[in-house]
């Protein structure tokens, strides 16, 4: 078992954030100890690992709250927990698209100084 501590280190998320993802459902099957203290396993880390990816990628809390409850619910939700996570791999995508669209943008206008800063240090030499 591994504390709650030890899942801070190990993943770099709070502690104050651990404790909010399993209120809110997303991390449902932790244990506690005798002193009530939360004690992650494995399978927790993996949870933490996954929301945390969700979450990077603009997934709302609400949304992995519905992917928790039927992941909760068993192995016939399979189809629609893949639907989900093919539509939220879609949006990511399209993120992902304009990101580089816009990077062509920056990309251009740096090359735009590139060329204005070799014309002025020609300038310069002539002088």
């Amino acid at each position: 078992m591994i504390s709650i501590k030890e899942v801070t280190q190990m993943t770099g998320v709070s502690a104050s954030t651990l404790r909010y993802y399993e209120n809110e459902g997303l991390l449902p099957h932790v244990k506690r100890d005798e002193n009530g203290k939360r004690q992650y396993d494995e399978e927790d880390l993996e949870w933490v690992h996954f929301i945390t990816a969700l979450r990077a990628t603009g997934m709302p809390i609400a949304q992995i709250q519905k992917y928790v409850q039927l992941y909760q619910e068993g192995d016939f939700t399979i189809s629609e927990r893949k639907a989900m996570m093919l539509q939220h791999k879609k949006e990511i995508e399209k993120k992902i698209a304009e990101l580089y669209r816009n990077m062509d943008k920056i990309n251009y206008k740096l090359a735009l100084y590139d060329v204005l800063e070799a014309r002025r240090d020609q300038a310069d030499i002539k002088i």
